[in-house]
């Protein structure tokens, strides 16, 4: 499944712009962690999907949180811009996951 690939590999490029935001803003809470697939199972999928998708809602709702304070001094920075991005990604992957998911339902019935 190449979209389930490339959301897994979105979750390692928002795990590098975690790591930065957090460097470049020791003082300021970090974004929530975005458990990453360890394979590109329909099964770990099944599994593990709801738990995620709940994660990376809390993490859209952190960048929000950022990019709607004007007095932020994060939102003007070079890392959370990296970090809105991935998160942006990410996000536009689990879209496209979750219609999948809902599509194909019946097809994965055990």
């Amino acid at each position: 499944m190449n979209l389930l690939g490339s959301f897994i590999g979105g979750t390692s490029a928002y795990a590098l712009a975690r790591l930065e935001f957090c460097m470049n803003f020791p003082a300021h809470p970090a974004p929530p962690v975005v458990e990453r697939l360890p394979d590109a199972s329909e099964r770990t999928l099944r599994e593990r999907w709801d738990r995620i998708e709940s994660q990376l809602h809390a993490v859209v709702d952190y960048v929000k949180r950022i990019d709607a304070d004007p007095s932020s001094s994060p939102r003007t920075a070079p890392s959370f811009r990296f970090l809105k991005r991935t998160v942006r990604e990410l996000d536009q992957y689990a879209r496209a996951m979750r219609w999948v998911m809902t599509v194909t339902q019946g097809d994965w019935a055990e």
